[in-house]
């Protein structure tokens, strides 16, 4: 039943950018955004990115009745002991923009030399197959990077125009939609769910 491709599955995010990426990795499934449901996002009380999914996962699967999935992704900078964190998407506040945001890191590692800004974003999905399932499905992705000068690019979302691919040597923000699906943090969790919730089913 679970990520058959005809049942819908709740995607708990508001995220435009978050959709797009998840419902492009699991192309032929029913991922339908919460936002179809009139859910309202959960509040991220969590300390830890599991923590956080969990809470957005059951939210969606108790308000939409149905099986649900969630990430909650960050980044983690050496420079700064791993900020912005679990804090990434408010990094310079609450309702904060994603330019805001890289503006407040790139502020931050003001000085810092190159060899010094290595990064990573890490993701942890969950998936729940209603909103009292006592086994959720875990998987999680790293993407090892640096974090650059001045942002560059315009494709993607959040901290990609900042973000430094060494394997392609480019910034996220100018890698196409499906070589960053196909090596970023979220395609690697979000192919480990898939694998992790078939193993499940046999």
């Amino acid at each position: 039943m679970p990520l058959s491709s005809s049942q819908q599955i709740v995607l708990a995010s508001s995220n435009l950018g978050k959709i797009k990426e998840i419902q492009a990795i699991l192309a032929g499934h029913l991922i339908v955004p919460q936002s179809v449901f009139n859910v309202i996002d959960a509040e991220e009380t969590g300390s830890t990115f599991v923590e956080n999914a969990i809470i957005k996962a059951r939210n969606a699967a108790l308000h939409c009745k149905l099986p649900s999935i969630a990430d909650d992704s960050g980044l983690f900078v050496d420079a700064l002991k791993g900020a912005p964190g679990v804090i990434s998407a408010r990094y310079a506040g609450v309702g904060a923009s994603d330019q805001d945001n890289v503006l407040k890191l790139l502020q931050e590692l003001e000085g810092i030399p190159d060899e010094q800004r290595t990064a990573r974003f890490i993701c942890v999905m969950v998936f729940m197959e209603h909103a009292e399932d006592p086994f959720p499905v875990i998987a999680q992705g790293v993407w090892e990077g640096r974090i650059l000068n001045h942002a560059i690019g315009t494709n993607g979302f959040g901290y990609d125009p900042v973000f430094w691919v060494p394997e392609h040597k480019c910034a996220s923000a100018e890698l196409s939609a499906t070589v960053k699906n196909s090596i970023s943090h979220r395609g690697q969790a979000l192919r480990s769910l898939t694998t992790l919730i078939k193993a499940r089913e046999l």
